[in-house]
């Protein structure tokens, strides 16, 4: 199984942490949410993850170089950035051929059952599945419209007026059949140009773990206070034996003993 972990914003509501420091690599409770994210995909079952860079890109290659990573790390460089969706588009032949794939917003925290939301998802038969959560600010959030059956029968991007407070995570179950609806022009972002296109085609998966959109200070700084930390199994390794693949440059490799 593969994932993208869209990890190449620059981060501009978290300065100043973000001045020298990608946001994919801000600590949580003293781990980088790389590091939690790489976690979660090893405790899944995904065994392959592209990580798209744009701000601060040498310093999370240096992060890789150094510290263990239980999956299979594939870097994506955007000298321009390409928006979530437009950086999937690009990436297109990596996930051709799989049956689906996951989207994971690298600014986000969460224990939610990726088992249990895939199930989901092939008992739905949909192009896609969005996590979803309720929100206490509707206003600055993906908004889903949840029919029978799980169908989302409506989404609209940071609404004036929301419908309601389900609210999409930045986890995404995708097949590849989605990918040819995302306009061509960049950049092109999930939410704004592409989730619209497709209501009536995806499906909504309700989170019941913990979700936290870290992106903001004072969201940042309740999740040092708030996140179960405890819910995952997480040993950073105090001395790291990775290698850089020269053969592969977009690939970091365990080294062999």
């Amino acid at each position: 199984m593969k994932a993208f972990i869209l990890a190449a914003g620059n981060g501009t509501r978290l300065r100043p942490l973000t001045e020298t420091l990608p946001k994919c690599l801000v600590p949580i409770r003293g781990v980088p949410m790389l590091q939690i994210w790489l976690d979660i995909c090893r405790r899944y079952g995904i065994d392959e993850v592209t990580v798209n860079l744009h701000s601060h890109a040498g310093v999370v290659r240096d992060f890789l170089r150094r510290c263990p990573s239980p999956v299979r790390v594939r870097l994506f460089e955007e000298e321009t950035l390409l928006g979530s969706a437009g950086t999937l588009r690009a990436n297109r032949e990596w996930i051709a051929e799989d049956e689906c794939f996951w989207v994971f917003y690298g600014d986000v925290l969460t224990t939610a059952d990726l088992a249990e939301m895939m199930s989901f998802h092939r008992t739905s038969a949909k192009l896609a599945t969005l996590g979803l959560y309720r929100v206490s600010n509707p206003q600055s959030c993906g908004i889903a419209t949840v029919a029978e059956r799980g169908v989302i029968r409506d989404f609209v991007e940071k609404p004036q007026t929301p419908a309601g407070n389900l609210a999409f995570s930045g986890l995404m179950i995708a097949t590849s059949a989605v990918l040819d609806l995302i306009p061509p022009a960049c950049p092109a972002d999930i939410g704004f140009h592409l989730l619209p296109k497709l209501v009536g085609r995806m499906a909504g998966y309700t989170i019941s773990g913990y979700v936290a959109d870290i992106g903001n200070i004072e969201a940042y700084a309740a999740a040092q206070k708030n996140w179960p930390v405890q819910d995952l199994e997480i040993k950073p390794d105090p001395n790291p034996e990775y290698i850089y693949n020269h053969s592969a440059p977009d690939n970091f490799e365990k080294k062999s003993s």
